[in-house]
């Protein structure tokens, strides 16, 4: 198999970023179910990559709305995955339990470095407005005891850099016991989007776990794809959205190099805030696209448009909304996997499933 040290050359003029639905390939007959869909990152992602995606799982309605409009699966559950787990076997559609990769990004605010941590671990919050109370640091548990009882030939998890930091890093511990005690054998790695032609610094741990009956001793998931800077794919014009004058004074002095408005407000303010407030440069690739999507363009002192939040999502250029507020583009966007980096891993994945159905 072709490895990263292809990647470079493959991609040095690469604008895989931006794309069409048309543009998704011939099957492979390869498919997939997606648990935690959100608006559809990793279905697009393997759509790519030529799977088939024939269902999802999603507790939000709204979420799951967007969804349905571009995706349109063949299953679809709006519940909460351990309703589904409790699902008699004979209400879930036998395609289901031939697999070749179960998908599921269980919520991760509650590992992020930017959040709280500890502090949620255990309790019981609702992860957006108008869903149910659930504990969210135990979600990836849940899923593997879906990956349990739909038994797939491989299992692809997300999740945030932060659950292999600090005192998480038990739970990577736990999930290797809960995949071992159900039977299969689990990897994982940190990936850097900006290693795998996605232009914008996402990093992301993947666990890759199969059927102890599959050999993944050669699987290849180093990526040196040439990074791309947020110049050579931004929009002409940052957002139409007003810069408060509180922020634009905050702006006005950022230095050039800085990160985020941390600094800025320490000079004004003689306290540190503003951190997740973060400074888009036209030499360098985009930082990690959060939900509330606080990234600032240095070259226009505004927020990204949506174009711009668009194109380092490498989510596709007619993908529907169902709203052109660009808090909603942004919250779909940053709670999604960006569809480019679910390809990566997808095609590294393919021989070893084609080779299985033969």
């Amino acid at each position: 198999m072709l490895g990263s040290e292809y990647d470079y050359f493959k991609t040095k003029n690469s604008n895989e970023w931006y794309w069409h639905f048309k543009d998704y390939p011939k099957s492979n007959g390869l498919k997939v179910f997606s648990c935690f869909a959100c608006g559809g990152g990793s279905t697009m992602g393997y759509k790519l990559a030529g799977y088939d995606v024939i269902g999802c799982l999603e507790i939000d309605k709204k979420m799951n709305n967007v969804y349905l409009k571009n995706h349109n699966p063949q299953y679809n559950f709006l519940m909460d995955i351990r309703d589904f787990n409790n699902l008699p076997n004979d209400n879930i559609p036998k395609e289901l339990f031939e697999l070749d990769i179960l998908d599921g990004s269980p919520p991760c605010t509650t590992f992020s470095m930017a959040g709280l941590r500890e502090k949620t671990w255990g309790k019981k919050k609702k992860f957006r407005e108008g869903q149910k109370e659930q504990t969210l640091d135990d979600l990836s548990f849940v899923f593997i005891d879906t990956v349990n009882k739909l038994k797939p030939k491989f299992v692809v998890m997300e999740n945030v850099e932060g659950l292999t930091k600090g005192n998480a890093w038990k739970y990577v511990q736990d999930i290797y016991k809960h995949f071992n005690n159900i039977g299969y054998k689990v990897k994982h790695w940190l990936l850097k989007g900006e290693s795998m032609g996605i232009p914008q610094k996402r990093h992301r741990v993947f666990f890759i776990a199969t059927r102890l009956d599959v050999n993944l001793e050669k699987l290849d998931m180093s990526f040196l794809y040439k990074p791309i800077e947020f110049g050579k794919i931004k929009s002409p014009e940052g957002s139409k959205v007003i810069v408060s004058e509180n922020l634009l004074s905050l702006i006005k002095l950022a230095k050039y190099g800085d990160r985020n408005l941390e600094n800025a407000c320490l000079k004004a303010r003689g306290k540190s805030s503003f951190f997740n407030y973060c400074f888009v440069y036209d030499d360098e690739v985009a930082p990690t696209l959060t939900a509330h999507c606080n990234n600032i363009r240095w070259d226009t002192k505004s927020y990204l448009s949506i174009k711009d939040i668009i194109s380092i999502s490498t989510f596709p250029q007619d993908y529907d909304f169902l709203s052109n507020n660009p808090d909603n583009v942004a919250y779909i966007c940053g709670m999604s996997v960006p569809p480019l980096m679910i390809k990566r891993v997808a095609e590294r994945l393919t021989p070893y499933l084609l080779e299985e159905k033969q």
